[in-house]
């Protein structure tokens, strides 16, 4: 893939979002792809706005160049295309969600913690897919008699606030979604120094950072490795509207034996059994 044919980006800092934009409009690349945070890619690169999601960003700067999505919790909910099957318009890509994967994540933070009541969550109220997330995980905490504790990062100055004022009813576990992590890491780590609560991670890559005690969800390198094959279609002919976009049918259940250990929490032997990795 050559640096003409394609115009790439990927989460990270904050101010970029519109110079990634007008850089495209300039360029004008016969491919528009999104990358995931702390991704390396083989082609030209340039940062983008996280809050506000450099895909929506770039959906703005064109309707003509195709676009594709190497990772995006909710296309569809984020209107970016108009269902899975039929995208539409110049967009698709891949969908790092199955409906259920946060609802695993919480069912396997009840299993190492079975007295946990709350669990934190880092959501950017500004992003749709996000908010999205929260409600849909929230339904699934009901049924585990779980409270869903969000907790709104808008700047790291106030997200330190908010996570210094979430301390005050502690929370037994915190989620962090793999898009807060890139741009926030600094903040969570502190809190999970600090506090010693428990990280739970959405992306397997994420299990091995400070104050892991799990992950759950699928591996990103596999999502961009498949979005490579979107490009391919896309510079032989194909258009975004006709190619579906694509769920990953693999999710792995990384445990961070390590952190737990440090904790003082013991993770039942058939948990550890079903894991894909343990880290010790």
């Amino acid at each position: 893939m050559h640096s003409e044919k394609a115009f790439g980006t990927s989460d990270g800092l904050k101010e970029q979002a519109s110079a990634s934009s007008t850089e495209m409009r300039r360029v004008k690349p016969t491919v528009f792809l999104r990358s995931p945070p702390n991704s390396s890619v083989s082609m030209w690169m340039s940062l983008s706005q996280w809050t506000r999601p450099p895909t929506q960003a770039a959906k703005q700067a064109t309707s003509t160049i195709p676009i594709v999505v190497a990772v995006s919790a909710d296309p569809v909910g984020a209107g970016l295309v108009g269902s899975l099957g039929h995208p539409g318009g110049n967009i698709t890509g891949l969908s790092r969600l199955a409906p259920e994967t946060d609802q695993k994540n919480l069912e396997l933070l009840k299993e190492i913690l079975p007295r946990t009541r709350r669990v934190a969550m880092i959501v950017d109220p500004k992003n749709r897919g996000m908010v999205l997330r929260l409600s849909a995980i929230k339904n699934a905490a009901l049924k585990l008699a779980i409270e869903m504790q969000p907790i709104p990062a808008l700047s790291p100055n106030e997200l330190a606030g908010a996570l210094t004022a979430a301390v005050k009813d502690r929370p037994d576990a915190l989620i962090v979604l793999s898009p807060i992590y890139a741009a926030y890491r600094n903040e969570v780590v502190e809190f999970a120094t600090k506090t010693k609560i428990p990280l739970s991670f959405d992306t397997s890559g994420l299990a091995g950072e400070p104050g892991a005690l799990l992950s759950y969800g699928v591996d990103i390198s596999v999502l961009f490795r498949r979005a490579a094959t979107f490009v391919d279609k896309i510079l032989t002919g194909a258009k975004p509207a006709d190619l579906p976009v694509e769920q990953p049918t693999r999710f792995e259940l990384v445990i961070n034996l390590k952190t737990a250990k440090a904790l003082g929490l013991t993770v039942p032997q058939s948990l550890l059994a079903r894991a894909d990795e343990v880290i010790e």
